[in-house]
């Protein structure tokens, strides 16, 4: 497979859960239909975006994998014959929850999943209440349509997570996100910091010379619990070529599927000019097992 159809699925999302997962579906169906063989949708994309405030609650709103969600996910990834990403809050047990991608395969069964390893815990973004970091590591998830780096929103901002599954074989970066502004910040503090969200992320694609997806929602989604708590999410869903070039961006404001094809011999061609895997210092990277070099 030279060139790979990959449809980004963006979303505003409201209070009722089986609304947002029909848009959802029906979105897939779109996507599929203009020749997507690969769909990824937005970090946590059953409801809006919970980790506002701490709710003993809400962890209602979790689920076991396999589950609800997954079955329903599956069947479409079979019944279309494509490879789904899927972003979900995980109940692994009483007290141990986790902020899981999963990835269907074209048959509708479970090709793998990814639990969050980076968890935020800033002003708005409450997520160590919720998620106990993940434990199955930085381990690429293999497909139909390639093998699969599959992280988590947080974790794109850290260089380290993209060169390891860079490392393990992967053949795109893959992040599933929610990612907003505070609307009290001023617009010039607000387009650095998305600005800054899509340079860190074009700069993982050239790093490690591989395609990258970040797919995230858009609307303001005002807490139910603490109405004084909101988020603007940005949009902007972006896909880059390995020299983090722009193959296609979304809007800021708007639900759409960003639908884009991918060529998957790409990677090969720039490696060769820019051999970075090649040239690392191994023997001279021990100190990024520290927290802080002193």
């Amino acid at each position: 497979m030279t060139k790979l159809g990959v449809a980004l699925i963006q979303q505003s999302c409201g209070i009722d859960r089986s609304l947002n997962l029909a848009a959802t579906l029906n979105m897939i169906r779109t996507a599929a239909a203009s020749g997507a063989a690969l769909i990824v949708l937005q970090e946590l994309h059953n409801g809006p975006y919970f980790c506002q405030v701490e709710d003993p609650a809400l962890f209602d709103l979790a689920e076991p994998i396999p589950g609800p969600s997954t079955e329903t996910l599956g069947n479409l990834a079979g019944e279309l014959e494509v490879v789904i990403v899927a972003s979900l809050f995980e109940r692994r047990a009483a007290g141990l929850y986790h902020n899981t991608a999963v990835v269907f395969e074209k048959d509708g069964s479970i090709a793998g999943r990814y639990r969050k390893m980076h968890i935020p815990d800033d002003p708005g973004f409450f997520e160590k209440f919720y998620f106990t970091p993940g434990d199955l590591g930085f381990t690429p998830i293999k497909t139909s349509v390639g093998t699969l780096g599959v992280l988590v929103c947080w974790d794109q901002w850290y260089p380290e997570a993209a060169r390891l599954m860079a490392l393990a074989g992967a053949d795109l970066l893959i992040y599933p996100t929610a990612i907003g502004w505070d609307p009290s910040d001023n617009s010039e503090e607000q387009e650095r910091q998305r600005e800054a969200w899509i340079t860190v992320q074009r700069g993982h694609a050239v790093a490690n010379g591989l395609p990258l997806l970040a797919v995230n929602r858009v609307g303001l989604e005002v807490s139910r619990e603490q109405s004084d708590n909101c988020i603007l999410f940005w949009g902007s869903s972006v896909v880059a070529g390995p020299q983090g070039e722009i193959l296609a961006q979304s809007s800021r404001d708007a639900a759409e599927i960003l639908r884009v094809d991918i060529d998957m011999a790409g990677s090969e061609r720039v490696r060769r000019i820019w051999p970075f895997l090649r040239d690392r210092r191994i023997d001279e990277y021990g100190d990024l097992l520290k927290r802080f070099r002193d």
